[in-house]
């Protein structure tokens, strides 16, 4: 297991509690740039490899889902929808992020969220033998196996990118 001093999201608590093998990678955030792509490149790691994390809400009654996505796709609303067996989703507005997830935009990890939220990853995954996510904090990335990372944040594979 991999370990930094004093780096201590929830992600990496569960992670270790978990018994999990992870790799931390931290990058520079004083330039402001948070997007997926900018991370992959700050952490020299192949934007293929990199996935975003993405709220997603869907009501009445209100539900959260979480979707797990390559930094260079765009989720796909309907297919979703499909895979957390809804009818619409609407992206969670970000003033809403942390009140719901307690992490804030660039750091959100589906791994140690306040509540458990249904959760799904990209079949594209699927076939990487690692990935890289957030960590739980903004120039934090944490790389581990997608199975690894399936069986703690509880998700399943799905086809959820336009193509």
């Amino acid at each position: 297991m991999a370990k930094k001093k004093n780096v201590k999201t929830n992600a990496v608590r569960i992670l270790e509690g978990e018994q999990v093998n992870y790799e931390l990678m931290e990058y520079a955030v004083d330039d402001g740039l948070l997007d997926g792509v900018s991370v992959a490149e700050k952490t020299g790691q192949d934007t293929e490899k990199v996935y975003k994390t993405l709220v997603t809400i869907a009501g009445p009654p209100r539900e959260l889902f979480v979707f797990l996505i390559p930094v260079v796709a765009e989720l796909d609303l309907k297919k979703a929808a499909r895979a957390a067996g809804v009818k619409k989703l609407e992206m969670l507005p970000l003033k809403d992020l942390t009140k719901e997830t307690g992490y804030v935009r660039g750091g959100c990890s589906a791994v140690g969220m306040k509540k458990k939220y249904p959760t799904f990853i990209d079949q594209s995954a699927e076939n990487l033998s690692q990935m890289v996510v957030s960590a739980g904090k903004p120039g934090l990335q944490m790389k581990l196996t997608p199975l690894d990372l399936a069986r703690v944040a509880e998700a399943v594979f799905e086809d959820l990118v336009k193509t």
